[in-house]
This record gives structure tokens, sequence and C-alpha cells, in this order.
């Protein structure tokens, strides 16, 4: 596994799970457009993109193919300031994913079955490979992968904690990667072990039937800390059973919703790392949010290279 971590010390957050490179046409709609633009789409990776904004030391672990678009992913993620814990593979490719942009609403399609990252296996981060880190966090999109990374997610949890660190669980339900039915117990189940858990109270509802707050924390009784997103309403926190912490969300004129979720966790982390109290915490998230919200990609645009 390659790494560009200082020898001899540890980040504070890792973050692991697939990054795919992302075609978004420019001039219509996929079906018809002539060009385009590449980037690079992930969850976990948008979250060390966001921690390592704040100043923190953050790593992303994965594996990406030998081939260009993995070496675009490492770069950009270089140039951003993660530290990469990363395993390249010459006999399967990088994952791609291609937004199509809709007036309502914008569509995806991913091609990302048998890719590289899919290809993670448990014992992927050893507990000597986590000694010192605070957070490892993960999403609900990593064990939907394959088999082999659900137990990778499975075994990461009693790995990290056996390292010192927190477990950090954001659900992040995708849909068109698995049945609902596979979705609502795995989904459960990581969520309800997990240290601290974020999830959208819309997806709860989708995958779970619970449709309040209170009806997701009583769901899911036994994580540490469990973060309730609920869109442009607000979020709520249960830390054990103390009365729970409510901020409401800014308002914002949003340019595009995609990567907002990922920017909250971010922020909430990054001020985890900094001793804030919940409140603080969550205003943190919704600021980091606010900031993606405005504009039409996951991440702030990098300055063009020299």
């Amino acid at each position: 596994m390659s790494s560009t971590s200082t020898p001899g010390s540890a980040p504070e957050i890792v973050c692991i799970g697939e990054t795919m490179a992302l075609i978004t046409p420019t001039d219509a709609a996929l079906a018809t457009a002539g060009h385009a633009t590449i980037g690079i789409a992930g969850a976990e990776s948008n979250v060390s993109a966001g921690v390592a904004a704040t100043g923190h030391r953050v790593a992303w672990a994965s594996r990406l193919g030998a081939d260009p678009l993995g070496d675009r992913i490492a770069s950009e993620l270089d140039r951003r300031g993660v530290e990469l814990w990363v395993e390249r593979d010459d006999a399967t490719p990088t994952g791609v994913m291609f937004k199509d942009p809709g007036v309502e609403s914008s569509s995806v399609y991913y091609y990302r079955r048998g890719s590289a990252a899919s290809h993670m296996e448990a014992g992927f981060l050893p507990t000597e490979r986590l000694e010192g880190v605070r957070i490892v966090h993960t999403t609900g999109i990593t064990p939907a992968l394959s088999a082999s990374c659900r137990e990778m997610v499975d075994r990461l949890f009693i790995d990290a904690r056996t390292a010192g660190a927190l477990v950090s669980f954001d659900v992040n339900d995708r849909r068109p990667l698995w049945s609902r039915e596979d979705a609502a117990e795995t989904l459960a189940r990581l969520a309800d072990a997990a240290d601290i858990t974020f999830v959208g109270r819309d997806e709860a509802e989708r995958i779970w039937g619970t449709v309040t707050p209170a009806e997701i924390r009583a769901f899911l009784p036994n994580c540490a800390l469990l973060i309730v997103k609920d869109g442009d309403v607000g979020a709520t926190a249960f830390d054990g059973d103390a009365e729970p912490v409510f901020v409401p969300a800014p308002v914002v004129e949003v340019v595009e919703p995609v990567g907002a979720g990922d920017a909250f966790a971010s922020g909430f982390l990054a001020a985890t790392l900094d001793g804030a109290d919940l409140a603080a915490r969550l205003s943190a998230g919704h600021a980091a949010a606010e900031r993606v919200l405005l504009i039409a990609a996951d991440l702030p645009a990098l300055p063009p290279l020299d």
C-alpha cells in the first residue's frame, strides 16, 4: 500500500471507501453532449478533502486501478492535502460514474462493478496501521460494493476500536447498488454499532420506515452519537441519553445538493477534533454543507496546475 503519510506518525482521521472518475456533460444531456468534464466522486474522499481544508491531518484509504483515472484521483486528493493510503491494481480498473444533468434533478450511472476498490478485503486496514488515529470514517456505500467489502467494513469496526479510534459511519444509502432488504439490514447493524452515525431523515424513512428523528433514535439505540440530518430544516444530535440538540439549517440558494451530506460530515468531524460542543459541531457541519450547496460540484475547484 502506497502512502504519503509522515513516517512514525498518524493522521487524525482516516476515511475509507471508493472514489470514481466523474464524467459530466457540459453542453447537453448525456445522450447528445459533445463536451464533458472529468472530476472525481466519492463520499469518503469528499469527507477527507473537507477535513483537510480545515487544517487537520487526514488520510484516504482505498484501492485504485493502475490507470490514468486512478492517477487523476490520487493527484487531485494529494493536491487537496489528503494523505493517500492507496493500493494500485493493474488487474482491475478505477470505477467511473457518469452524471446526466436534468432541469429538475440529475441522474447518475455507475460503472464500478469489479472495480479495484470493490476488491478490498477484511484486514485492509489492520489495527497496527490505525495506531494513533482518532477517528475512522466510512459510509454505507462501501459494504454495498461487494461481499469482501462488507466483510472489510465489519472487521474495520473491530480493528479501529482495538487501535483506540472512534468509528464514524454515514448511512449514505445508494439504491442502485443493492436491494432494499440487504441495505436495510446491513445499514441498520452498522449504524447502530458506530460511535458516530450520520443519517438523513429522508433516507431513514425510505429504508427503515422511521419518520421522525426520535423514531430513528429509538430504532438505533446503541449508537453513542447519532446525527439526524433533515435537509433545509436542520440537524439533531442524540448523545447517549442526554436531551437531543437541534441546530436549524441556514437559508441557502441551492445550486446542487450533491455532496452536501459529505461536507456536513467533514465539518462536524473537524469540529469534533477541535473539541467543540455539540451545537458548535452541528453548526460547523451546516457551514461546510452550505459552501457545497452554493456550487455545482462536490468540492470547490482547485487552481489550475502551472
